[in-house]
C-alpha cells in the first residue's frame, strides 16, 4: 500500500477530476472535539460516517466503486464502534454525498443527525486498476476540517485503507496511537474437548481476512508475532514431542528452531526480534531460557526450584516478567534480561499467570485465578492492580499495538463449553467478542502493519 498524503479534491464544487496532491489548509488547533480513553461514563462521541463518494461507478477486482465506498464506510464505523469511544451513525440511513463534497461538506445537513464529528471521503478507480481512497475528518459544530489522509492501493487492500482511515480518526480525536491496521494470530479449535484439533490461524484485528496457517495434523500452541510481522513463533507437537517452529508469513514456510527432548512452553520474540524467550522443563524443574531467534544453544535465566514460565520482555528489552510458584503458588516476578535482580510484584489473593508487558511499558497484563479466571493489569512495580473482566474463564491476555486494548480468550462452562477471542479496553467497560469461523484461543496481537 502506497501512502499518499495529503489528498485534496479539486477546489471547484463542480470539478470531477482526480484529486491532486496538495498541502491541506491549516487545521483549527482550537477545536476541542476529542474523546477521553480513560472515561468510564460511556459518553461516546457521535460521529457520522456516510458512504464514501465516487466520481463514476467503475468495476474493480474488489467490486464496483460505489459498493466499495459503502463497504469502506462500514469498516470505518465498525472500527470506531469497537473501540468503545465512538457512537458511529451510518452509513445506512445517511444521505449520500457527491464526489466534490468529500472536502467541501454541506455542514447544514449534519447537526440534524446528532453528529458532533463527520467523516467523508471518496474512492476512485484508476486506469491502472489501483484505487485512490481519501478520508476527511470534520468538526460539525465548528464547521472545520480536523485532519485528512489518503492512499493509493491495490483492490485487495481496500480494507487496509479503511482501517488506516479509522486509525487517523481515532488518533486525532483521542490523542493516542492507532491500532486498527494490525493482525491477530490465534489457535483455531475444532472437535470434542478430549480430542481438540488446534490449528494456527491469522486474521485482521476485526476478524476479517481470516486464513488457516496449519492443517491440524499436529497440535499447535502459543503463537507469537515477531516485531516486524514477518514471522510467527509457536510450539508444535509432532509425535507427541514439542518443537519450536518459526513460520514465515511471506513465503508460507516454517523452519524448526528448537528440537529438544524436554518440554518447551510459550516461546516469544524479544522486542528487537533477535532472541526467543521460552520455558523448558529439565530434570523436573521448569525455568526461563533465551536463545537466538535463528536457533542455537538455550541460556538458562532462572534457577529457583519450582515452575518458572510465561516470560515476556519489557518494550526496551531490559527486563522480563514471568510467573513462578516458588512462593507456594503462581505469582508475578520481574527480572533483568540477564536473569538477575528477580523480584516478586504480585501479592493479591489467588494465583497469577500468563503475564505480558504492555507495548507502552507502563503496565503488565495477567490472568488472575481464584473464584474464576479474570484479566487484570498491574504496574511493573506491583502497584495499581485492577481487574478488567469478570468471565467464568478469561485468560492469556495480549496487547493492542498502542497498549490501550487487550485481547484474550474466554471459555464457557461445562463439557460443551466453547472458547472465543474477546477484547476489553483499560477502562474495563468496552468488552466485545471478535468473530472467528471456529472456536478460538490464545490470541497474539501483532504491531501496526508496516
Amino acid at each position: 500500500m502506497r501512502l499518499l498524503l495529503p489528498l485534496l479534491l479539486a477546489a471547484s464544487a463542480q470539478a470531477q477530476t482526480p484529486p491532486p496532491v496538495a498541502a491541506p489548509p491549516p487545521v483549527d488547533a482550537g477545536s476541542g472535539l476529542s474523546v477521553d480513553v480513560t472515561d468510564t461514563r460511556g459518553d461516546d462521541l457521535r460521529i457520522a460516517v456516510p458512504a464514501l463518494a465516487t466520481d463514476a461507478v467503475r468495476q474493480t477486482e474488489a467490486g464496483p466503486t460505489d459498493a466499495l465506498g459503502r463497504q469502506i464506510a462500514d469498516v470505518i464505523a465498525s472500527d470506531l464502534r469497537g473501540s468503545g469511544l465512538f457512537r458511529p451513525i451510518g452509513p445506512g440511513g445517511l444521505p449520500a454525498i457527491a464526489f466534490a463534497e468529500a472536502n467541501a461538506p454541506n455542514f447544514a445537513v449534519w447537526p440534524g443527525t446528532g453528529a458532533e464529528a463527520l467523516v467523508q471521503g471518496f474512492v476512485r478507480a484508476g486506469g491502472d486498476g489501483q484505487l485512490t481512497i481519501g478520508c476527511y475528518l470534520y468538526d460539525v459544530n465548528l464547521r472545520t476540517e480536523l485532519k485528512r489522509t489518503g492512499f493509493v492501493v491495490g483492490p485487495r487492500d481496500w480494507r487496509r485503507a479503511a482501517h488506516k482511515c479509522a486509525d487517523m480518526i481515532y488518533s486525532r480525536l483521542s490523542g493516542e496511537s492507532p491500532f486498527f491496521d494490525s493482525r491477530i494470530a490465534y489457535i483455531a479449535e475444532t472437535g470434542p474437548k478430549d480430542a481438540r484439533i488446534k490449528r494456527l490461524a491469522i486474521m485482521d484485528s476485526d476478524g476479517a481476512n481470516h486464513r488457516f496457517i496449519t492443517n491440524g495434523q499436529n497440535l499447535v500452541l502459543t503463537p507469537r508475532f515477531s516485531p516486524d510481522y514477518k514471522s510467527i513463533v509457536y510450539v508444535s507437537y509432532q509425535g507427541r514431542r514439542p518443537r519450536v517452529f518459526v513460520y514465515d508469513v511471506g513465503t508460507g514456510t516454517q523452519r524448526l528452531v528448537l528440537d529438544s527432548p524436554n518440554q518447551v512452553i510459550a516461546p516469544r520474540f524479544s522486542p528487537d526480534g533477535r532472541l526467543l524467550l521460552f520455558s523448558m522443563s529439565v530434570g523436573g524443574n521448569t525455568d526461563i531460557y533465551k536463545m537466538p531467534a535463528g536457533g542455537g544453544t538455550p541460556v538458562r535465566l532462572t534457577t529457583s526450584p519450582g515452575i518458572d514460565v510465561g516470560g515476556s520482555f519489557s518494550p526496551d528489552g531490559r527486563r522480563i516478567v514471568f510467573e513462578s510458584d516458588r512462593s507456594g503458588k503462581q505469582q508475578l516476578y520481574v527480572m533483568d534480561a540477564d536473569g538477575s535482580n528477580q523480584q516478586r510484584i504480585s501479592f493479591g489473593g489467588g494465583s497469577y499467570a500468563t503475564p505480558e508487558w504492555s507495548p507502552r511499558g507502563d503496565l503488565i497484563a495477567f490472568t488472575r485465578i481464584g473464584g474464576g479466571f479474570r484479566i487484570g493489569v498491574i504496574s511493573p512495580s506491583g502497584n495499581g492492580e485492577r481487574l478488567l473482566t469478570d468471565g467464568w474463564q478469561d485468560e492469556a491476555p495480549t496487547w493492542s499495538p498502542n497498549g490501550r486494548v487487550i485481547q484474550f480468550f474466554r471459555t464457557t462452562p461445562g463439557r460443551s463449553g466453547r472458547s472465543a477471542v474477546w477484547q476489553v479496553d483499560l477502562t474495563g467497560r468496552n468488552l466485545r467478542k471478535i468473530p472467528t469461523p471456529v472456536d478460538g484461543s490464545d490470541p497474539t496481537w501483532g504491531p501496526l502493519l508496516p
